[in-house]
């Protein structure tokens, strides 16, 4: 690659840098000020990229004119995967695996605003099958295994802020501020969450969270019936999660770009 093409790849890995951190910040939009100290660039350099991404509507201005959100091309590259997410093709065979080694129902599940969207269900050889959520149905963040899992990974500010935008639907799961707190602090010591009898009378889950890219987070839990996840074996299929999200990641690190070296005609 001579400098000429390093100069532009240089640039368009900026513009996504940019881009990555507006969707990260999107419900309250970020200041030029606060994405040049976020992303490390000179100021000028990210004024001239965030112009260049205005101009093609990946990025838009709130009504104040000072702060960005994503723009209406960025939305629509979005909405065009809700209905073949690449992340399913990449982690079905994790599912599938997984599945195989606890003999119980996997749940894959990824986060869309406050609710969880079941991507992909796996069931195992056991012959209780679990079905309390399925692909392509939604859930409150907390409430399923998984989902407690992904609102873990937030600070408990915004889990407070998440509560009171639906606290009528959490009381309704039998889940006060103070009990959703303590369930998200004994997730993050454990590494994995832990759930019995939240959505269906008998049935037990465990969860784990875990990066498939620099903002997108994912979710894998186990559902079972409760005398099948007793405490021992709760704390053995958490381990099993972290270990196998763990490999899965890894390998994906280690994984050459599929274009590294290779010269494209126009």
């Amino acid at each position: 690659m001579d400098t000429k093409q390093q100069a532009g790849a240089q640039s368009i890995r900026r513009a996504l840098s940019l881009l990555r951190l507006i969707a990260q910040h999107n419900e309250h939009g970020l200041t030029l000020s606060e994405l040049t100290a976020l992303s490390g660039l000179e100021r000028s350099t990210a004024h001239r990229l965030l112009t260049c991404l205005l101009e093609e509507n990946f990025a838009r201005r709130e009504t104040d004119g000072k702060r960005f959100q994503l723009g209406i091309d960025a939305m629509q590259m979005g909405f065009s995967t809700m209905h073949h997410a690449p992340v399913i093709d990449q982690l079905r065979p994790l599912a599938m695996k997984l599945s195989r080694l606890s003999e119980d129902t996997v749940f894959l599940v990824i986060q869309q605003a406050d609710q969880v969207l079941c991507l992909l269900r796996e069931h195992g050889a056991f012959p209780v099958r679990i079905f309390t959520i399925g692909v392509g149905e939604r859930r409150l963040l907390g409430i399923g295994a998984g989902g407690l899992a992904l609102l873990a990974t937030h600070t408990d500010a915004d889990i407070e802020v998440i509560y009171k935008r639906h606290e009528q639907t959490y009381r309704k799961s039998g889940l006060s501020l103070p009990m959703l707190l303590e369930k998200c602090h004994l997730t993050r010591r454990n590494g994995y969450a832990s759930i019995e009898s939240t959505i269906t009378p008998g049935v037990a889950g465990v969860g784990y969270a875990f990066s498939v890219s620099a903002i997108t987070q994912v979710a894998f839990s186990f559902g079972a019936i409760t005398p099948r996840l007793t405490g021992q074996r709760r704390t053995q299929m958490g381990r099993l999660l972290i270990e196998e999200c763990t490999i899965w990641q890894q390998k994906r690190l280690m994984r050459p770009i599929a274009l590294q070296n290779t010269s494209v005609s126009v």
